[in-house]
């Protein structure tokens, strides 16, 4: 059998006219809230959707201690954490791009 991928036009990927489901614009990238557990990190946006990722995308992460996964903040454009502690910075859209 043979593989085939298709990709749809961007206006294609949505009934929303202002939005798409794959939308990275920083506009649509604010962020609510972030949780870490042992596992997981997910991140919630203002726009109600929520990005979990495997805690393992980050080293820094994944052997940080509670403590330090929970002390996070928001970067100042509102689209990216910093975790101060270990020194690590993520951006919605990089985990939207699945790195």
């Amino acid at each position: 059998s043979q593989n085939r991928h298709f990709r749809l036009p961007k206006t294609q990927l949505s009934t929303r006219p202002s939005m798409t489901t794959l939308d990275i614009e920083n506009d649509t990238l604010q962020i609510a809230d972030v949780m870490c557990t042992d596992t997981t990190l997910a991140v919630s946006l203002c726009d109600g959707r929520e990005i979990r990722v495997p805690l393992s995308w980050s080293s820094r992460l994944l052997t940080a201690t509670p403590a330090e996964r929970e002390n996070w903040r928001i970067l100042p454009f509102g689209d990216g954490i910093h975790w101060p502690d270990i020194d690590e910075d993520i951006s919605v859209a990089h985990l939207l791009r699945g790195h």
